[in-house]
């Protein structure tokens, strides 16, 4: 028996939706997929028309669908918004140097501009480079943070207003187990929101906040669009792969736990007398921190000294000073790098020919 969409009752339903479980086609499920992310953007006023608006683009299925159907909804609403696509290379060979060739065909696709940036001009490090000296039990640590100050200074040489990323409903029911089972008040607080960083120079929104991973990955397969599928070869052993597991499991049980955990996460109450950091500028770099130096600045200065543990943990060492200025190089401060790089100079745009996929 032929099963009818349950939206449109008239064509052959050919998928069931994760998070409903409606049975439906191919055009209601697109219909529906871009209508509840527009929803959300416009719900939680998450930007306002001549908005400049990064994308941050790794090639993967989430950044990949969070371009597709934002360029979709910027035409079809009127956003007014200015799109870009960001990328970051961290220094993986045959991980991120594949990844941004898709992401090169992607700016091509969507003809949108794009920018990338890379450890190795930041910071003079790749991510082989800190993984042959750390090995990989903190790689994800020093990858993390590196990464998200790259992409702030990526934004900010594109003069953009705003960041999008395409952490999806999985991803924040992840961070809200994980900060949990820290401990984390403080980034337990913030990591529910759909935008963090109110009142910064550049807040980050996350349009898929409330969409399913597999149901970006339906919509990713039945467009057909371009995407990056492999794991980074050094994320194995990252602390999150204990979560997403356990999520997977209680999502297999009662497929609304995902959402019923970030539901939790904007609900929970915290007592006020909890003492939550300060933000506050890096005195080397100029970056955000609730420190005297931000963490990017303690995990270089560990690497440069040839000792990178003293960057990692709670430990008296970690609060060891820093090295005085002349013998120390903070990654690039915001304000002075070079702003006069060429968004789409040869190196930077898709006009490359040299596509490996």
């Amino acid at each position: 028996m032929v099963r009818k969409c349950t939206s449109c009752k008239e064509n052959k339903a050919i998928l069931k939706r994760p998070k409903t479980l409606d049975l439906l086609c191919k055009p209601c499920f697109f219909e529906k997929f871009e209508e509840e992310v527009h929803e959300t953007i416009i719900s939680n006023n998450l930007f306002k028309r001549g908005d400049k608006v990064a994308i941050g683009a790794s090639g993967g299925k989430d950044s990949t669908v969070l371009a597709e159907v934002l360029t979709i909804l910027n035409e079809r609403y009127d956003y007014g918004l200015e799109l870009f696509l960001l990328s970051v290379d961290e220094g993986i060979k045959g991980y991120r140097d594949d990844s941004l060739e898709t992401v090169k065909r992607n700016q091509q696709t969507y003809k949108i501009p794009l920018k990338i940036v890379s450890y190795k001009e930041l910071y003079d490090w790749t991510m082989d480079e800190i993984v042959k000296i750390i090995g990989l039990k903190n790689n994800c640590t020093f990858c993390g943070v590196f990464r998200r100050q790259a992409l702030d200074r990526g934004a900010t040489l594109l003069g953009a207003d705003k960041i999008v990323t395409g952490h999806n409903a999985d991803d924040i029911a992840e961070t809200i187990l994980m900060n949990i089972l820290r401990g984390d008040i403080a980034r337990l607080k913030r990591c529910a929101s759909i935008t963090t960083g109110v009142g910064a120079t550049l807040p980050r929104c996350k349009p898929f906040k409330y969409t399913y991973e597999k149901e970006i990955v339906m919509y990713a397969y039945f467009k057909k669009l371009d995407y990056f599928s492999t794991e980074c070869i050094y994320s194995p052993m990252a602390y999150r792969g204990y979560a997403r597991e356990f999520l997977k499991e209680l999502e297999i049980s009662r497929s609304q736990s995902i959402i019923d955990i970030i539901h939790a996460g904007e609900n929970m109450s915290f007592n006020v007398k909890t003492k939550m950091p300060v933000q506050k500028n890096c005195e080397k770099c100029g970056y955000i921190t609730s420190q005297k130096y931000c963490k990017a600045c303690v995990l270089l200065e560990g690497l440069n000294k040839g000792n990178p543990r003293v960057s990692i943990g709670r430990s008296k060492s970690y609060q060891t000073p820093l090295k005085p200025q002349n013998e120390f190089q903070p990654p690039v401060s915001i304000t002075s790098y070079d702003k006069s790089i060429n968004i789409n100079n040869d190196n930077n745009n898709g006009n490359n020919n040299n596509d490996n996929n």
